[in-house]
């Protein structure tokens, strides 16, 4: 876990591109990362370009500016965004990048992390694979520094916005009240047409949790607190239970704020939950989707078959029960 005041801010700057990134999980995530991006005013994020195989989800956390996109018939289209505002960028479906407005732009971008990742950049007419790049006839020019060439999109007719850019306002609202978990919930993510991963905004009711603790076997999960405070609980093993069938109650705990990033890695067998305090809690919740992922939950001692629809109690026993 961390806090997004703490991680150091690189500036990345050619031509009309001009923004600063900030890491917000680093190394503690695997599969999925998500960046803090602070664009100039009148400037641009990155280079348009067009994901591979890794899919990514924007949400404009303060200011204004365009998306602009562009489809297979070469045809490129600007679209205003504004707070609240959470756009999906499909792989291999259109290039994309984001701009500001004239009181700049503030972003958090979630993404997937690919082995071998590949990206094209169609105005510079460059194809990027990890940290190679080629074009016909040179291998000196920085993809960045031909698109800055090339120079910024045009951005003076803007049309409708698309299904796949959704304001968090317009999202339907979805409540559940019990005893220990209480929130309203808004998934951006789908709305707006994600397929490979997910962003969900929960509001949190002051000292309830937001989910059940749980614990994925293929899903990496990224949390970030937007308003409010609370406490991150992690769950012992159920390994620590004293006997079958029953398990440890909740262990370590630590204290979150606005601002806090917290990446729980698929797999630790560890359940998570968070807790908000009393003045309640927002956050974005970002994951995987993964068919066979497996979801354990300590308190129930359930267990969830994504895949099949499934969700029951296995009887817990010993490896070496009825091998000897």
């Amino acid at each position: 876990m961390t806090h997004w005041d703490e991680p150091d801010w690189r500036r990345q700057e050619a031509g009309h591109i001009a923004a600063e990134w900030q890491s917000l999980t680093g190394e503690r995530s695997a599969w999925l990362g998500v960046q803090r991006i602070r664009i100039d005013a009148g400037k641009w994020a990155t280079p348009l370009h067009l994901e591979g195989s890794e899919e990514e989800i924007f949400f404009v956390l303060a200011g204004s500016g365009t998306s602009v996109q562009r489809y297979e018939n070469e045809d490129e289209r600007a679209y205003d965004v504004g707070v609240g505002d959470c756009l999906v960028h499909r792989a291999l479906e259109h290039a994309h990048t984001i701009g500001a407005g004239p009181d700049g732009l503030e972003v958090l971008a979630f993404g997937e992390r690919h082995y071998a990742a590949n990206t094209l950049l169609p105005r510079a007419g460059v194809s990027w694979l990890g940290p190679t790049w080629v074009r016909a006839g040179a291998e000196e020019d920085h993809p960045w520094k031909r698109e800055a060439a090339v120079g910024a999109p045009d951005v003076s007719k803007l049309t409708d916005r698309p299904s796949f850019i959704v304001n968090l306002e317009l999202v339907p609202e979805t409540a559940r009240a019990g005893s220990t978990v209480e929130r309203r919930t808004r998934n951006l993510g789908g709305a707006a047409g994600s397929l490979k991963t997910g962003l969900v905004l929960y509001d949190v009711a002051p000292g309830k949790l937001m989910n059940p603790p749980h614990a994925h076997s293929e899903e990496e999960e990224i949390f970030v607190v937007l308003e409010g405070s609370g406490e991150l609980e992690l769950w012992p093993h159920p390994r620590g239970a004293t006997e079958p069938g029953r398990f440890p109650s909740t262990g370590e705990t630590a204290a979150v704020r606005a601002g806090s990033v917290i990446a729980r890695p698929a797999g630790s067998g560890q359940a998570h939950s968070i807790r908000a305090g009393d003045d309640g809690m927002r956050l974005l919740a970002f994951g995987m989707r993964r068919p066979n992922d497996i979801c354990f939950y300590p308190r129930s001692g359930k267990i969830s078959f994504r895949g099949v629809g499934v969700i029951g109690r296995l009887e817990r026993l010993d490896y070496w029960d009825g091998e000897d």
